[in-house]
Formats: C-alpha cells, structure tokens, sequence
C-alpha cells in the first residue's frame, strides 16, 4: 500500500479517537472492572430494589399461608383473608422476580455495550505494534466474548452477593418475631457455608483463567488457519491442522467442565447443609408438637407458626444456592478483566518513539539516519520480538510519531515508500485490480509482467490469470499471495521499499521465492525490511540491531 494514503487514514483515526476519551474513573490496578461497575451502577441498584421486594413478598406470602394451613389444619377453619393474601403476595412475588430479571438483563447490556465502546475507543488510540501483540482471532473474540463475562459479574453477582446479606437478614428477622431461638439455630449453619465458599472459590478462580486462556487460544488457532487455509490446501495439511483445532477445542471444552464440575459442587454442598439445618428445626418443632421434648423456643408455639418458621427457613437459604449458582460467572468475570486490562492499557496508545522522559524505548546499533541511506541496497532491522521493528519502520514511513531528530523517510526522498507485509489490504475484485491498487493507471502488459515476475500468472490455487477473482479483504488469499501482489506492487513504482516480516509465516519454498525477490529489488532500489529471517540479514548490506532496555538499564539483543 501506498504509505501517502495510509497515513492520512491513520492521522483521521487519531483525530477520530481523541472526541471520545476513555472514562478516568475506572481503577488503577481493575480498570475494565472500574469502568464496568461505573457503567452498571444505576441498573444494579434497580435490579437489587426488586430482588428485595420480591424477598419481602415472599416472606408475606410464606406468613399467609402458614396462617391459613394452622387454622385449616387446627380449627378446620377457610380463612379466606389469608389465602386471598397468600395468593396476592405470590402474584407480587412473581411479578418483582420477572421485574428484577429484566432489569439485570438490561443493565448488563447497557454494561456490554458502553463497555464495548470503551474497548474500541481504547484499541483506536493505541499504536498498531501493540495491537498486533495478540492474535487478530484471540483479539476479535476477546472484544465479543469478555465484556458479556464482566457485565454478568458486576450485575448478576453481584446482586447475589448483596441479597447473601439482606435475604438471610430478612428472612431471620420474621423468625425472631416468632422464635428468636430458631432464628439462632438458622444462623449456626452460616459459618460452614462460607469455609467452603472460601475453599472452592480459589479452585474455581484458577480453572476459569485457565478456561480463558483456553478459549483465547482457540480463537487465535482458528483465525489463524482460516486465514491461510489456501496454503493449508495446497501443502495437504487439512488433516493435521484438524487435528490441532479439535485438540484446542477439546480442551477448552475440559477446562470448561473443570468450572462447572467445581460450581455444581459448590451448590451441591449449599444443598446439603441447608437442607440438614431445615431438617433440624422440623424434628426439634415436630417432637414439640408431639410432647416428646421441650425445647426453648420450638415449646408451645402455635401451628401455623412452626409452618413460618419452616417456610421461612427454605427462604433463608435461598439467596445461598443463588450465589453458589453465580460463583462460577464471577470466577469468569474476574479471569474475563484481567484480560480486559491489557485493551485498556494506555501504555501502548499513541506510540511515539519516546518513553514519558523522552528516552528511546529501544536502541540502534550503528548510525541510523534516513539522511544518510544509500540509493539501492538491502538493509536489515532485527532485534527480539517485540522490541519496535515494525514500529521503526512505521516511523521511517512517516505514520509513527518519530522522536525528535528523526527524520521519515518522505523528509529525505521524493520517491516515496511502499509497504509490504503478510497482511496487507488487498480490495476485493481481480487479481490485475489488487496488483494495481492506489498505483494510477496501468496497461494490462504492465500489470501481466509484474504478476507473472512473481509467479501469479501460474499460480494453481488462483485461476484465471489477471482475471481470478479475489474476495474483499482477500480472504481467499494465502499470506504468500498477499506477499506476491505487494511486490508486484512495488514493481509499479519506484519509490523506497519497507517490508515488515516479509518471509513470516510462509512455507520454505514461497519464503524463498520472496528473499530472492527482495535481493533483486534491492540492486535497483532501497528495500529496509525489519526480520527474524538469517538468510535475508547474511544478504544484506546494512544490519541494525534493536536493542531493548531491561530492568537494570542493560540492553537486551536477540
């Protein structure tokens, strides 16, 4: 592609991206957290009004009806003011329950997409070195998959969590009118609840992350290989990168039965104990009943109420189940911000080439300056991943940000540049089209020469010579394609060639075809290309080393 054009998409973006600055009142050390509870809080407020209304109808409806069961029972008496009140109050009951649901799902969804926006805010401001840190399929499904993770923690569970203390509170208060004893003896059972919520909650927190990373994987292996599926095809390798899939999927599926099996087991136990503690209180109220014991508290009390006290108690251990439903959605939550902080991490937005003291990030054995670059020759940049390659060349371009002294190369040659990488933009229509992109006018014997220099006239998985159809984006296309019509691009003009890892992620026959290409290129023009490759540094004139600084202030080579 053809830098010019690039960089004035790139400088509109920035323009873009500064009317919408990210929301500062998210926390330093959880800021998708920060962000994502600021973003729920008026709908988790809503949500918890009508879970306890919903309690507090439950409660009357439980007292209605141990009312009208006491006297039917007792005194063989309808009493038709309390079963009118018992239905009532489980029609309201419902009602809230509904009410209170759709209200958590709207606030998670207002939490999914403000959430959303920040995310893509966020990715709009950062440099593209940084972006392409993770894989493009992890990166997509990270977007779509995560913020529904967070919005379910900061609303669902944490609903949950409040209704564990204002339920049981409720729920003891109506016993204690009628025996505070039993309302004791309900809270007895609390303690052993909580150890194995403490005792389960870090087995659950370790395999949610592990399923997280799982499922990242995954995503960045599928995209990966759909995207060279044509090479896959042509080197016959379906079966095995099959087998590499379904062995990620399968264990994205183990990890995630790993969280479940733990989260059922969580409820399971909440399941027992509560239904021990129910179990006491109906033999120490049905012995009284009977005259077999006395027991202060359960003695002497009327039927209908030993029925509240064990209505009630089921209502008190209700809110309980509900949080061990939703431990597992919070050990996703976590597991799915932690994740999260690295989209909103603005230590890799707008990078300029200096660090906040103005210190380069990396260094540069040998004079560097655009000044001073020959007129043909093959120049290569190497250093450990990550170190700024790509974002040196973007520099040299002209769309980073260089650090002061830096000249681009469009300050020092009136030729211009052209970029060539595995990944780039390929419109959709035919293959003289893609080779003659953003180049002017050429004639069909222009476009017919540079395709078949680089062997696409010939080329099995792309019938029909300078007529094969090419899908948008180039979808149909391997990354040694895409390789191919960049350098039939740059074949077009004439200007100084900046490759990005031309030779990553190709077969061994394409990457050869591709560094002999550039060599040849290199006799006639400049060509800079930042690499991994040691066939292509041994052939070069020029070798620049990129070093980055480590914790004690050394530089650190490849």
């Amino acid at each position: 592609m053809r830098i010019s054009n690039d960089r004035k998409r790139t400088e509109r973006r920035g323009n873009r991206a500064t009317t919408a600055p990210l929301a500062d009142n998210s926390t330093d050390h959880d800021p998708a957290l920060g962000l994502a509870r600021n973003f729920g809080t008026a709908g988790l407020r809503t949500t918890l009004s009508w879970q306890v209304a919903r309690t507090l109808f439950r409660i009357g409806f439980a007292g209605s009806l141990a009312v009208f069961a006491g006297r039917l029972i007792e005194d063989a008496a309808f009493d038709v003011i309390a079963l009118s009140g018992a239905l009532a109050c489980l029609a309201l009951s419902a009602a809230a329950g509904v009410l209170a649901d759709l209200a958590a799902a709207g606030a998670e969804d207002v939490v999914v997409d403000r959430l959303r926006a920040a995310l893509q805010d966020s990715l709009s401001r950062k440099s593209p070195v940084r972006i392409r840190t993770r894989p493009a399929g992890a990166l997509v499904a990270g977007l779509q998959r995560y913020p529904g993770a967070v919005a379910g923690l900061v609303i669902s569970h944490s609903v949950a969590k409040s209704m564990l203390a204002i339920g049981p509170t409720l729920a003891a208060v109506a016993v204690a009118l009628v025996s505070w004893e039993a309302a004791i003896t309900l809270f007895l059972a609390i303690p052993v609840m909580v150890i194995f919520f403490v005792l389960l909650g870090g087995v659950v927190r370790s395999r949610a992350e592990a399923q997280e990373k799982a499922f990242g994987r995954l995503a960045a292996q599928f995209s990966d290989r759909i995207r060279t599926l044509p090479t896959i095809l042509a080197n016959h390798a379906l079966p095995r990168e099959h087998g590499k899939i379904e062995a990620r999927m399968t264990l994205y599926a183990d990890s995630t039965m790993a969280v479940l099996k733990v989260a059922f087991l969580n409820a399971g136990i909440i399941d027992f104990f509560s239904a021990i503690a129910i179990a006491v209180l109906a033999v120490l109220l049905g012995l009284s009943h009977l005259g077999l014991m006395h027991v202060p508290g359960f003695s002497g009390l009327a039927l209908w109420q030993s029925l509240f006290i064990l209505i009630i108690a089921a209502e008190f251990f209700t809110p309980f189940r509900r949080y061990a439903e939703q431990y597992h959605v919070k050990a996703e939550g976590q597991a799915a911000a932690k994740e999260l902080d690295w989209y909103l991490d603005d230590s890799g937005t707008a990078m300029t080439g200096a660090d906040d003291a103005g210190a380069k990030p990396f260094t540069i054995d040998g004079a560097f300056d655009a000044a001073d670059f020959p007129p043909a020759g093959l120049i290569a940049i190497s250093g450990p991943s990550g170190a700024g390659k790509s974002t040196l060349l973007r520099m040299l371009a002209g769309i980073e940000t260089p650090p002061p002294g830096f000249k681009p190369l469009l300050q020092v040659t009136a030729e211009g540049c052209d970029w060539i990488s595995t990944d780039i933009y390929v419109p959709a229509g035919t293959l003289g089209e893609a080779i003659g992109w953003n180049r002017g006018g050429h004639e069909r014997a222009v476009l017919q020469s540079a395709a078949a220099h680089v062997g696409l006239l010939d080329e099995r998985l792309l019938p029909g010579g300078l007529d094969a159809r090419i899908a948008e984006g180039g979808d149909n296309l391997s990354g040694g394609q895409r390789m191919r019509i960049g350098i039939a691009r740059i074949m077009l003009s004439g200007g100084v060639v900046l490759a990005d890892e031309p030779t990553a992620k190709l077969d061994p026959q394409t990457a050869k075809l591709v560094r002999q290409m550039l060599i040849d290129i290199a006799k006639r023009r400049l060509v800079i290309v930042a690499t991994h490759d040691e066939r292509l540094i041994e052939a070069a004139g020029r070798h620049h080393v990129l070093r980055v600084p480590s914790q004690d202030g050394q530089a650190v080579a490849a």
